[in-house]
C-alpha cells in the first residue's frame, strides 16, 4: 500500500500526547545566543504580549520559560481566556501545572478520554464554556463534579462521539448546578427522561439552544417545557413520537429554529411545525427520508415567512430567503452575510445556528458514505462546505474541514476517493482555502485541514494544485509541529503527495525528508498513527533515487531499522519494511543496499518480521529481504540470521496469501539462491516443494519469480533431482509451453535443461504409489519431452527460413537483426555467475542439439559486459575475438542455435 487516507478517530489516552510539565512552564532563561544581540525583554509590554497573542499557549508557555519578564507576561489573563488541551496528555499533575494561568480562563476544550477527572485541578471555576470531544467515557460522575465545581457554565458541549454513560441523573445535576446555561449539546445520550428536562427547564431560565443530537429516547412533551429555548435540534434521535412533538414545540414560545435532520419525521409534523409555530424562522429537515418520499419535490422552501431547509430544494436560496431581496442572486448566503455592514443581532444568531447545524449534518452525512447522496454532495453539498470553511466560527471550521477529509472517500482500506467530489472542492477554490486554515494558530483547525489536504491529494489533479499552491512546503512545516495530530496529518499528506514521481523532487527541496525522518526520532513508537504515515511517505520517497540518498543522510536507515527492531505496531512494522526495501532497490547506484546491511540488528528485524501474523507485514519484509540479497554480504548474513528456515516457512504457508507476498517470498528464495550453501540450505529445508507450488500460479509475477528460484536451485545436482521428484518437471514444461511471460519460459527452460544435462540417472525414486510400493519416474522419456518444449520455446524466437540464410553467410548485420530479435529485453538484467557461464560453454559442445540451442540461446541473452568477466582464462584461446565485441559474439553463438560449426 503507498496510500493512506484520515478519517477522525479517537486519540489514544496517554502514551501519544505531549506532557505539560511544571518544568516546561516555570524553568528557563534567555541566553544570549537565543537573542542574538537584541535585548527582547526592553520591548513594551503590551508589544509582547500582542505577540504572545499570535502564538498557541505551548509555543507561550514555551516563550515564558525563557526570563522572568517573559513569564510573567507570559501568564497575562487576556492570554489565557481559552485553552484547548485535545491533543495533550491532560492528567492532574498537567491541570496543577496550569492552574495559576486558569484563574479567568473562559474557554476550555478537552478530551473527555482520561481528561474530564483532572479539569477540577485547573480551579478554573469562572470558565464559561466547555467543549469535550469523544465523550463515549465520561461519567454521570464526572460530568457532576465539572458542574459542581463550575456554576458559571454557559455553555456545555460534548461530542461528536456518543456519551454512552452519561444519564439523565448528570442532566439533571447540570441544571442544579450551573443556572447560567445557555446553551447545552449533547451527542449520544440514551436517554433524557421527564425529570432532567424540568429540571433544565426549572433552574436554567436562560437557556436558549438545546441540541440532544443522535439519542435513543428523548421526552418529546417534556421539550415542550423549555420555554426559553430558541433554538432545538434533535437531529439524528430516534423514537420520537411525532404527532406529539409538532402539538407540543409548536407552543414553544420562543422557538425560532428548529433541527429535526437524519430522523424519521413525516409530512404531517413538518405541516404542523410551519402552520402552528408562532415565532418559527427555521425548519432544518435535511436527510429525512420519510419526509422526503411525501412531499412533493417542488414545494416551496418559504413557507408563510418561515424557511424549510432540506436537500430537495437549493439550500443556499433558503437561507437567502431570510435576507432582503438583494441577496437572492448571490451564490454563497453564508459569504454575503459575512460581509454586511449592518447586521441584526436575531439575523446574526439565525445564521450562526444555521451554519452549526449544517456543519453537523454533513459531517455525520459524510461519515456514512452512502452512495446515495453522489448528485447531493456534487450539485449542492460541497459547495455548502466550501462556504463553511470561511465561517467565523472555529467549530464549524474544524467541522467542516473534517467533512471534506471524510466524504471524499469512498473506501479508506484502498485508499480510493470520489475524483468527482474532490475536483468539486478544487474548482470550488477549497485548495487556497484549506491550506489557509492549516495556517491557522489554531492546532485543532491545522490537523483537520492538513487531514483534508491529504485525503483531497489522492486525486492526482488536486495533487497538482496542492503543490503549485505552497501546500508541500506548508506540509513539510506542519510536520515539525509538536503537536502530535497535527504533525501526523501533515505527515499523511506528504504520505499521499509522495505517490508517483510528480512532487517527490519539491518534497525534498522542501525539507520534507529531514522532516519525516526527524519524526521518527521525536516520537514514541507508541504513536503509530503518526509513525505509520511517517514511514509511509519515506517508503515512497525511497523509491527515487536521489531521494533515497538524502533519506539515508538524514539518518533515515537507522530511523526505519530501529522501528522495524523495536515498534509492535503491524501498520509501522509494514510501512518500515517498505521503505527499506525501496532503499536497497537501487542496486549499484547508490550504497544503501550495503548500508542497511550493516546497520545493527537490521537483518535479523527483517527476517522476524518474516513471521508477523499480519500478511502486510510478512509480503515487505520478504520484499526488502529479495533486494538486499543482491548484496553478496547480504546475501550471506540473511542466511546468518535464519533467513533461508524464515523464507522457506513463508513461502509453505503461501498458498492461499496474496499475489504480492507470494512473489516477494519467492523472489526472496530467488535471490538467496545465488549461492551454493543457500541454495543447497534451500533444498534440504523444504523450499522446493512451495517454489513448485507457486510456480502453477494462473499469476504471472508469482510464477516468474517462483520460475527464477527453481532455475537457480536446478544449477547443483541434489536440487535438480529433488525437483524432478517432487513433480516440478512438469510445472516447468507447463511454464516454458504456455506462460505468458516470455521471462518465465525463459527461466523454466534453462531449469528443465539443467535438471536433464546428463548427472541425473536414467531412473529415480520418486515418492510411495497408492499400492505402498515405490515409484520410479523414468527420465529418459521425461527428459526428451522435456527438451522437445524446451526446443520448441527456442525456435520460436525466429523464423527458420530468415534464420538458416543470416547463420549461413555470417554476415554481420544479418546476424544483429537476428540477435537483436531474439533477445529478451528484460533478460539484460540477470547476473550469471562464472560457473554458469562455464556450464552454457560447455553445454555448446555437447552432443544433444536441443542443449546446444538452449545454451547458445542464453549465451544471447547476457550482455557483453556481464559475461566477458566471468570468462575462464581455459576457455580465451577459442572464444576471445568472439566475446570482445557483440558482432563476435553473435557469430560465434547464432550458428550454434541452427547447429551451424564452432568458428
Amino acid at each position: 500500500m503507498n496510500r493512506r487516507v484520515r478519517q477522525k478517530c479517537e486519540p489514544s489516552q496517554e502514551k501519544d500526547k505531549s506532557k505539560i510539565t511544571s518544568k516546561t512552564l516555570e524553568c528557563g532563561c534567555l541566553s544570549s545566543a537565543t537573542i542574538s544581540g537584541v535585548d527582547w525583554t526592553t520591548l513594551p509590554d503590551d508589544t509582547v504580549i500582542q505577540l504572545f497573542s499570535y502564538l498557541n499557549y505551548r509555543d507561550r508557555a514555551s516563550l515564558a520559560s525563557t526570563c522572568r519578564t517573559f513569564r510573567l507576561l507570559g501568564s497575562s489573563p487576556c492570554l489565557w481566556g481559552s485553552l484547548d488541551l485535545r491533543s495533550h496528555k491532560f492528567d492532574t499533575a498537567a491541570a496543577i501545572s496550569l492552574s495559576p494561568r486558569c484563574k479567568n480562563l473562559r474557554r476550555l476544550k478537552f478530551l473527555a478520554a482520561g481528561s474530564a477527572d483532572a479539569i477540577v485541578s485547573l480551579q478554573a471555576r469562572a470558565v464559561r464554556e466547555i467543549s469535550g470531544d469523544f465523550c463515549r467515557d465520561i461519567t454521570d460522575a464526572a460530568l457532576s463534579v465539572i458542574a459542581a465545581r463550575h456554576e458559571m457554565l454557559e455553555s456545555v458541549y460534548l461530542g461528536p462521539d456518543a456519551c454512552e454513560r452519561i444519564s439523565s441523573d448528570a442532566i439533571k445535576t447540570l441544571a442544579y448546578c450551573c443556572p447560567r446555561l445557555q446553551r447545552l449539546w449533547m451527542t449520544g445520550v440514551k436517554e433524557v427522561n421527564v425529570d432532567a428536562i424540568d429540571a433544565l427547564a426549572k433552574h436554567c431560565r436562560q437557556l436558549k439552544d438545546v441540541g440532544f443530537v443522535d439519542s435513543d429516547n428523548i421526552d418529546e412533551v417534556a421539550l415542550g417545557n423549555l420555554n426559553s429555548v430558541k433554538f432545538l435540534s434533535v437531529a439524528g434521535t430516534r423514537n420520537l413520537k411525532w404527532g406529539s412533538a409538532a402539538q407540543v414545540w409548536s407552543r414553544l414560545p420562543c422557538l425560532m429554529c428548529l433541527d429535526v435532520s437524519r430522523t424519521d419525521v413525516n409530512l404531517s409534523a413538518v405541516t404542523g411545525f410551519l402552520s402552528s409555530s408562532q415565532n418559527l424562522k427555521v425548519l432544518s429537515a435535511l436527510n429525512c427520508p420519510v419526509f422526503e418520499g411525501e412531499v412533493d419535490s417542488n414545494t416551496m422552501h418559504n413557507h408563510k415567512g418561515k424557511i424549510l431547509l432540506t436537500f430537495l430544494s437549493d439550500m443556499f436560496k433558503g437561507v437567502a430567503s431570510l435576507f432582503a431581496d438583494n441577496s437572492k442572486n448571490v451564490t454563497d448566503v453564508f459569504q454575503y452575510w459575512r460581509r454586511l455592514n449592518n447586521r441584526d443581532k436575531n439575523m446574526d444568531e439565525i445564521v450562526v445556528w444555521i451554519e452549526c447545524v449544517f456543519s453537523h449534518s454533513l459531517l455525520r452525512i459524510a461519515e456514512n458514505n452512502l452512495k446515495e447522496f453522489d448528485d447531493f454532495w456534487l450539485t449542492q453539498g460541497a459547495a455548502v462546505l466550501l462556504s463553511l470553511l470561511r465561517s467565523s466560527q472555529e467549530e464549524v471550521q474544524e467541522r467542516a474541514a473534517t467533512a471534506v477529509a471524510t466524504f471524499v472517500v469512498i473506501d479508506d482500506e484502498n485508499a480510493t476517493v470520489d475524483c468527482k467530489r474532490a475536483e468539486a472542492i478544487l474548482r470550488g477554490d477549497g485548495i487556497r482555502l484549506l491550506l489557509n486554515l492549516s495556517r491557522s494558530c489554531q492546532e485543532g483547525l491545522q490537523s483537520e485541514a492538513a487531514k483534508a489536504i491529504a485525503n483531497l491529494s489522492i486525486d492526482s489533479k488536486v495533487a497538482k494544485a496542492v503543490a503549485q499552491s505552497g501546500g508541500i512546503n506548508i506540509l513539510a512545516n506542519l510536520a515539525k509541529s509538536m503537536n502530535r495530530l497535527v504533525a501526523e496529518e501533515a505527515a499523511g499528506g506528504l504520505w499521499n503527495l509522495s505517490v508517483g514521481d510528480d512532487h517527490k523532487g519539491a518534497i525534498a527541496e522542501a525539507g520534507g525528508i529531514k522532516a519525516l525522518v526527524d519524526l521518527l526520532f521525536k516520537w514514541p513508537s507508541s504513536t503509530e498513527g503518526l509513525l505509520e504515515r511517517a514511514t509511509g511517505a519515506l517508503a515512497n520517497l525511497g523509491a527515487d533515487e536521489k531521494c533515497s540518498l538524502e533519506v539515508a543522510v538524514a539518518g533515515g536507515i537507522h530511523a526505519l531499522v530501529m522501528l522495524a527492531r523495536t515498534c509492535k505496531f503491524d501498520g509501522v512494522q509494514e510501512q518500515a519494511a517498505r521503505a527499506l526495501a525501496n532503499l536497497a532497490a537501487h542496486g549499484d547506484n547508490n550504497s544503501n543496499n550495503a548500508s542497511i546491511g550493516q546497520e545493527e540488528g537490521a537483518l535479523q528485524a527483517l527476517v522476524q518480521l518474516t513471521y508477523s501474523q499480519n500478511e502486510g507485514v510478512r509480503q515487505e519484509a520478504a520484499g526488502a529481504l529479495w533486494n538486499l540479497s543482491f548484496d553478496d554480504k547480504n546475501r550471506e548474513a540473511i542466511a546468518a540470521a535464519g533467513g533461508v528456515e524464515a523464507l522457506v516457512a513463508l513461502a509453505q504457508s503461501s498458498s492461499s496469501a496474496s499475489r504480492g507476498l507470494q512473489e516477494r517470498a519467492a523472489g526472496a528464495l530467488w535471490g538467496l539462491s545465488v549461492s551454493e550453501t543457500n541454495s543447497i540450505a534451500i533444498g534440504r529445508q523444504g523450499g522446493i516443494a512451495p517454489l513448485i507450488a507457486l510456480a502453477c500460479s494462473d499469476i504471472e509475477d508469482v510464477h516468474e519469480t517462483a520460475a527464477g528460484a527453481l532455475w537457480n536451485l536446478a544449477f547443483y545436482r541434489e536440487n535438480a533431482l529433488q525437483i524432478a521428484q517432487d513433480g516440478g518437471v512438469k510445472s516447468l514444461i507447463h511454464l516454458c509451453s504456455s506462460s505468458t511471460s516470455r521471462m518465465a519460459r525463459f527461466m523454466a527452460a534453462l531449469a528443465l535443461v539443467y535438471i536433464f544435462d546428463g548427472r541425473i540417472d536414467s531412473s529415480v525414486p520418486a515418492g510411495p504409489s497408492s499400492s505402498g510400493s515405490t515409484k520410479t519416474l523414468n527420465m529418459d522419456g521425461v527428459g526428451r519431452m522435456a527438451l522437445k518444449h524446451v526446443e520448441e520455446f527456442v525456435t520460436s524466437f525466429y523464423d527458420p527460413q530468415t534464420f538458416h540464410a543470416a547463420a549461413a553467410s555470417l554476415v554481420h548485420t544479418a546476424l544483429a537483426q537476428i540477435a537483436e530479435a531474439i533477445r529478451i529485453q528484460e533478460a539484460g538484467h540477470l547476473r550469471c555467475s562464472g560457473a554458469e557461464i562455464d556450464r552454457f560453454l560447455r553445454m555448446l559442445r555437447d552432443p544433444s542439439s536441443i542443449l546446444k540451442s538452449c545454451s547458445a540461446f542464453a549465451l544471447l541473452q547476457e550482455s557483453t559486459y556481464s559475461l566477458l568477466p566471468c570468462l575462464e582464462d581455459g576457455m580465451q584461446c577459442t572464444i576471445q575475438a568472439s566475446f570482445k565485441m557483440q558482432v563476435h559474439r553473435e557469430c560465434y553463438v547464432l550458428p550454434l542455435l541452427h547447429q551451424q560449426p564452432l568458428l
